[in-house]
C-alpha cells in the first residue's frame, strides 16, 4: 500500500482539469490514469461485480438478502485471517499455518470454556495469547536462525494440526452453546436497521474528512492533490452504495455486528500502514530489508510484529469462525482455509514480492472468494471443482498483479 508521502498520481494538468469541469473532469482524469496502468482496485471490484452477475443469471438466488447475510458474514470470518496474511507479505515473507493456526486457536478456547468450564473471555484471551506465541516464535527462526518463513510455517501447519486433534480427543469436537455470547455474536447479532443507515453516512463522512485532510496536506507541501469536486463525488458514491446495500440486507436480518468487528480491524489496520511509523518501516523492509536497516529501522522487530499480528488474527478468524459453526472440530482450520486467506490477500492487490498492499483490496478479496465459495455451493459444484476454480483466479489475480507492477 503506497503511503501518504509517495509521488502525486495526479499532475498539475490534471488537477486544474479536475477544479475546472467538476465531474466531466474527474472522470477524464480518472480515464486517464487508468490509461497509464494506474487502475489501483479497479480490478477487483469489477473482477467481484462480473462474477456475481455469473452466478445471479446461474441461481437466482444468489442475490438474495438473505443469501447475501450469510455470505458476507461467512466472508468475514475469513477476511480477519487474510488481513494477517498482509502483514507477512508486505515484509516479502509467508505463513502457510494461518489455517492450523485458526483452528488450533478455536479448540484451545472451546476446550477451556465448554470442558473446563473457564470464563469465555479468560479461554479467547489464553487463546489470543497462544497464537501470539506462534507468531513470535515465527518471527524467532527467522530472524535469529534464519529459517525461511516459508519452512518454519509449513512445519508448524503440520505441528498444530496434531495439537488441534489432541486437544479434541476422541471426540473430535466440542459444540459451543448457542446462548454463549461468541456464538450469539457471529450469529445473531445485528446492527438495528436505523443505526446501519447512520454508519453508512458516518462511513461517507469520513471517507470526505480523511481524503480533505489528505488534499490540504499535500498541497501545503506543494504536491498534486485530488479536486474537492472529485472529494464530494466520491463520497456521495459511496453513501448512496452503502444506504442501499444496507436497505437490502434489512429485507432479511440485516448487517451483522461480526461485519461491523471485521470492517473496524480494516479500518484499523489500514491506518496503521498508511499513517504510522510501524507501517512506513513495514512497507521499508518489505521494498528493501538492508536499505531499511540501513535507515535506522529495527527490521527484526518489524518483522516479529508481523508475525505476531498474523497469528492474532489468525487466531480471531478461527474464533468467529467457531462462532460461526457453533462448534470447535478436527475440519476447523482445514480444508482450503489456507487458499482462501491467501488468495484473498493476493486478489486483493498484496505482492509476494513484499513492500506493496492494500488493506481494501483484501476486504473486497474476501469478498470475492466468499462469493465464489457461496456460488458454487448453491450450484452444488464439487469440491474438486471449485479448488481448480480457485486455483485459477488466484493464477489471474498474480498475473494482473505483475502486469500492473510494471
Amino acid at each position: 500500500m503506497s503511503t501518504p508521502t509517495t509521488s502525486p498520481k495526479l499532475d498539475q494538468s490534471d488537477e486544474r482539469l479536475q477544479q475546472s469541469q467538476g465531474l466531466r473532469g474527474a472522470l477524464q482524469v480518472f480515464v486517464r490514469s487508468v490509461r497509464a496502468g494506474d487502475v489501483g482496485a479497479l480490478p477487483v471490484v469489477v473482477g467481484l461485480l462480473v462474477i456475481g452477475t455469473i452466478f445471479q443469471v446461474l441461481n437466482p438466488v444468489f442475490l438474495s438478502s438473505g443469501n447475501l447475510v450469510n455470505l458476507i458474514l461467512d466472508s468475514s470470518a475469513v477476511g480477519v485471517i487474510s488481513l494477517g496474511i498482509v502483514c507477512v507479505l508486505l515484509v516479502g515473507e509467508i505463513d502457510l499455518s494461518v489455517g492450523s493456526v485458526s483452528g488450533f486457536s478455536a479448540a484451545v478456547m472451546a476446550v477451556l470454556f465448554v470442558r473446563q468450564d473457564w470464563n469465555w473471555v479468560l479461554a479467547v484471551l489464553l487463546a489470543c495469547l497462544v497464537a501470539c506465541s506462534i507468531g513470535l516464535l515465527y518471527g524467532i527462526l527467522l530472524t535469529k536462525f534464519g529459517m525461511p518463513s516459508f519452512v518454519a510455517s509449513l512445519s508448524g501447519l503440520l505441528a498444530f494440526l496434531g495439537l488441534q486433534l489432541a486437544i479434541l480427543g476422541d471426540q473430535g469436537s466440542v459444540n459451543l452453546p448457542f446462548d454463549s455470547t461468541l456464538v450469539s455474536f457471529a450469529q445473531l447479532e445485528f446492527v438495528p436497521p436505523w443505526l446501519s443507515y447512520v454508519l453508512g453516512a458516518v462511513a461517507a463522512l469520513a471517507l470526505f474528512l480523511a481524503g480533505y485532510e489528505t488534499m490540504l496536506r499535500r498541497r501545503r507541501a506543494n504536491l498534486s492533490a485530488s479536486s474537492l469536486n472529485l472529494l464530494v463525488i466520491r463520497s456521495v458514491v459511496l453513501l448512496v452504495a452503502l444506504e442501499l446495500l444496507f436497505w437490502y440486507l434489512n429485507q432479511d436480518r440485516g448487517v451483522g455486528w461480526m461485519v461491523v468487528f471485521f470492517v473496524v480491524l480494516v479500518l484499523a489496520l489500514h491506518y496503521a500502514i498508511t499513517r504510522t511509523r510501524w507501517g512506513r518501516s513495514l512497507l521499508a523492509v518489505g521494498g528493501n530489508a538492508e536499505a531499511a536497516r540501513r535507515s535506522g529501522i529495527n527490521v527484526r522487530n518489524v518483522y516479529l510484529s508481523a508475525f505476531v499480528l498474523c497469528s492474532l488474527l489468525a487466531c480471531i478468524g478461527g474464533l468467529l469462525a467457531a462462532g460461526r459453526l457453533a462448534s470447535a472440530n478436527l475440519s476447523s482450520g482445514t480444508g482450503d482455509v489456507n487458499l482462501n486467506a491467501i488468495a484473498a490477500a493476493v486478489i486483493g492487490g498484496t505482492s509476494f514480492a513484499g513492500g506493496i498492499g492494500t488493506i481494501w483490496g483484501t476486504l473486497v478479496g474476501a469478498l470475492i472468494i466468499g462469493v465464489i465459495n457461496n456460488g458454487l455451493d448453491l450450484l452444488n459444484v464439487s469440491p474438486f471443482s471449485q479448488q481448480v476454480v480457485k486455483g485459477v483466479i488466484i493464477v489471474i489475480a498474480i498475473i494482473i498483479d505483475e502486469r500492473k507492477n510494471r
